[in-house]
């Protein structure tokens, strides 16, 4: 994931707070009782704070669609299925495991819930075939010459000033990288992003989270509106579309087809970018 995505964001919280006077800065969602806190970190009213990545307060976010059991689908033996394609002595052995992902799933009751069972099964081969593909089967925790390429976009340094003596290269099983998805994901999950982007290479439940909370912030209501899991790499690697790196873009495909037939289901259309 090297693109630079949503680029708007300081705009639309800007004029978030126009549209709204009551809305105050929120740095860690400790807004008043009757406000929500939006995605940008402000408290307000309305579908803009109380909607889609509400954050905190009473949010009045859609319930999952369904009841699907993500632990039934995300089996040990699928899951160690992936690990095993790996070499013995990768890094990301022990420090991914099925537990852990378990247990971030709890902070996102939407993950692999909407639409029907297979809408389901579908999400969740999509967001591990991204995995599978970013972390070479779960075997690295950081990227592959990362700290060399760090990742600091000065155009967004004002509201996301990058630590000169630290990296934003790709860490954990998403491998998000950039200044200012560390800020915002340490802002949604509770540590500091900016100064302290080594925790989501260290800390096993705090890397899975953080790529959840990619997955469920980029790339997920693209997927389940029906864009397809082309779509999603866009979103992940914009790089590897438009010819790019297609043998890139086809090993993701590859992976999400694979993990479909798994679960029984199809794959739907639009498979590439």
């Amino acid at each position: 994931m090297k693109i630079p995505i949503l680029t708007l964001l300081f705009t639309t919280g800007f004029l978030a707070t126009l549209l709204l006077p009551e809305t105050v800065l929120s740095q860690n969602c400790n807004c008043a009782p009757n406000l929500c806190c939006s995605k940008y970190g402000y408290c307000g009213k309305g579908d803009a704070y109380c909607g889609k990545d509400c954050r905190g307060g009473p949010c009045s976010l859609p319930a999952p669609n369904n009841n699907a059991n993500v632990p039934g689908i995300v089996t040990l033996a699928f899951f160690n299925g992936i690990v095993a394609k790996s070499a013995g002595n990768c890094q990301g052995r022990g420090f991914y495991t099925r537990d852990t992902f378990l247990k971030a799933i709890n902070d996102f009751p939407r993950f692999g819930r909407s639409g029907s069972i297979d809408d389901s099964k579908r999400e969740i081969a999509a967001f591990f075939a991204h995995v599978t593909h970013e972390t070479g089967s779960f075997c690295y925790i950081n990227e592959i010459g990362g700290p060399s390429k760090n990742y600091c976009d000065n155009s967004k340094a004002q509201k996301y000033p990058c630590n000169p003596n630290k990296s934003y290269h790709g860490r954990g099983p998403m491998q998000i990288s950039w200044n200012y998805n560390y800020a915002e994901a340490g802002k949604s999950l509770g540590f500091d992003g900016l100064n302290n982007p080594d925790i989501v290479a260290t800390n096993q439940l705090v890397s899975f989270k953080t790529a959840l909370w990619f997955w469920m912030d980029k790339a997920h209501w693209d997927f389940v509106s029906g864009k397809g899991f082309g779509a999603t790499i866009g979103v992940i690697n914009g790089v590897e579309c438009d010819d790019g790196n297609p043998g890139a873009v086809s090993a993701r495909v590859t992976y999400y087809t694979d993990y479909c037939k798994q679960f029984g289901v199809a794959t739907g259309d639009k498979l590439s970018c």
